[in-house]
């Protein structure tokens, strides 16, 4: 079984040797890049299984280096952020980083970051019978054959965590979805209050959808319970 290649971008070459000999042991394949136009030259030419993505990077960012990325491909990305910045995650995963992680971290919690993400991206074939191929509500079509979302029939582009988000809120339609429920199935880890990520993807959700259809709220918070997508 061939390994998955990942790119590792970060300046701090003492961190990149020690995460390149602990991900080896892993089973992945690693490639470096120490500066943000090189992350991003080999990110946008080269075909990776995920990439790890440094904020903070000599010349280009790592917001820059994201925003290169997405505009030529959908590989899933996790970003390294300085611990407690707010900000850098809600930027990251605005710019459609699929997770983040803050530094310092511990070898094992990327790993298991890393394996996580790669299940949500080759999610495991099912039975045809035990799936529908597409879900449909009201304008939205979410085929899970392509990985692919349609609103009145034009495509619309979606990381693989927004993916996946959508179509746990599509199935439940009309009723609520707890972000303890959210952040298990589709991060693949506990719920933390503390944690953004459920909600800055679904932000993400309503601005590539549009917030309302006929009048209605398409995508809804409930305080204290979690979110509903309206079955329209």
């Amino acid at each position: 079984m061939p390994m998955d290649r990942l790119l590792l971008i970060d300046d701090d070459l003492e961190l990149t040797e020690l995460l390149t000999e602990f991900l080896s042991a892993e089973g992945f394949a690693i490639e470096t890049a120490n500066d943000g136009e090189a992350g991003a030259k080999k990110a946008t030419e080269s075909s990776y299984a995920l990439i790890v993505l440094d904020v903070m990077l000599p010349g280009l960012n790592g917001f820059e280096v994201l925003r290169r990325i997405r505009a030529a491909n959908r590989t899933p990305v996790l970003m390294l952020t300085a611990r407690g910045d707010d900000v850098d995650r809600i930027v990251g995963l605005e710019l459609g980083a699929d997770d983040y992680l803050p530094k310092p971290f511990n070898p094992r919690e990327l790993v298991a970051r890393i394996r996580a993400i790669l299940r949500r991206a080759n999610p495991d074939p099912t039975p045809e019978s035990a799936r529908p191929e597409r879900l449909t509500v009201a304008d939205v079509v979410l085929d899970f054959g392509t990985r692919t979302v349609r609103r009145n029939g034009e495509l619309i582009e979606l990381t693989g965590v927004e993916f996946d988000l959508l179509a746990m809120l599509l199935r439940e339609a009309g009723r609520i979805v707890s972000r303890e429920d959210l952040a298990k199935q589709v991060l693949g880890r506990e719920f933390s209050p503390f944690d953004r990520s459920i909600d800055m993807h679904v932000s993400n959700l309503r601005r590539k959808l549009g917030h309302e259809l006929n009048g209605i709220e398409r995508l809804k918070a409930v305080r204290g319970a979690g979110y509903i997508y309206a079955a329209i």
